[in-house]
């Protein structure tokens, strides 16, 4: 017997032209916490936060963090690592309500691209909570900060968060929580923008040419 998943609703403002500026591009970073790394079948969201990033100026007056019901038990070692207990998401919503206000918050501010540190993390988190909840997710367009420093500075070989962070001198919030990952991402991002625009780029097609990758467009 085949099951028909439906269509996630929500769309992303991603028909700019690619002549657009960098500086008229709305970004949505966010982050996910986990119960652990299997999360395509045992492992569960717990948070989600993000923060919108206008005019390349991160927004952090408005920003957007939801503990998430696992429905399962938080180790003491996720807690250390997160300090993230069972007590924190007792009351919580499950994990389609917290997808549904995060989609929320990002169709709110006319995002037209979601950014992450290793996004592909974060969106194979929304794929297999939605496909629990038999929603399947299209054309979900997202970059990464690794394609971009990858290309600003190839020679650099790492995947810490906290360590580029340091080395282009952007601020750095408390790790392995999802506000905080989210703020420090952010910040990365603008400054990686900020030495993109400075090689003489400076259009969303550009950005887009750069950072290409053929999953960005991810069919769930």
């Amino acid at each position: 017997m085949f099951f028909t998943r439906k269509p996630f609703p929500v769309q992303l403002h991603e028909q700019l032209p690619l002549n657009t500026r960098i500086e008229d591009v709305v970004f949505t970073v966010f982050d996910t916490e986990t119960t652990g790394f299997q999360i395509a079948s045992t492992d569960r969201l717990i948070e989600m936060a993000a923060v919108t990033i206008k005019g390349c100026e991160v927004q952090q007056s408005d920003t957007f963090r939801l503990y998430v019901n696992p429905e399962r038990q938080i180790s003491q070692e996720i807690t250390d690592l997160t300090t993230i207990s069972n007590e924190h998401v007792a009351g919580a919503p499950l994990s389609l309500e917290a997808i549904e206000q995060f989609f929320h918050f990002v169709q709110k501010h006319g995002t037209t691209c979601l950014v992450g540190h290793y996004v592909a993390f974060d969106i194979l988190v929304l794929k297999n909570e939605l496909k629990r909840n038999k929603f399947h997710l299209k054309k979900l367009q997202h970059l990464d900060t690794l394609d971009l420093i990858g290309f600003i500075a190839p020679s650099f070989d790492m995947r810490d968060l906290e360590r580029y962070a340091q080395v282009f001198g952007t601020r750095i919030y408390p790790r392995h929580q999802a506000m905080g990952d989210a703020l420090t991402t952010a910040y990365l991002f603008v400054e990686l923008l900020e030495h993109f625009k400075d090689r003489g780029y400076s259009t969303w097609g550009d950005l887009l040419q750069v950072t290409y990758s053929p999953t960005r467009y991810l069919s769930f």
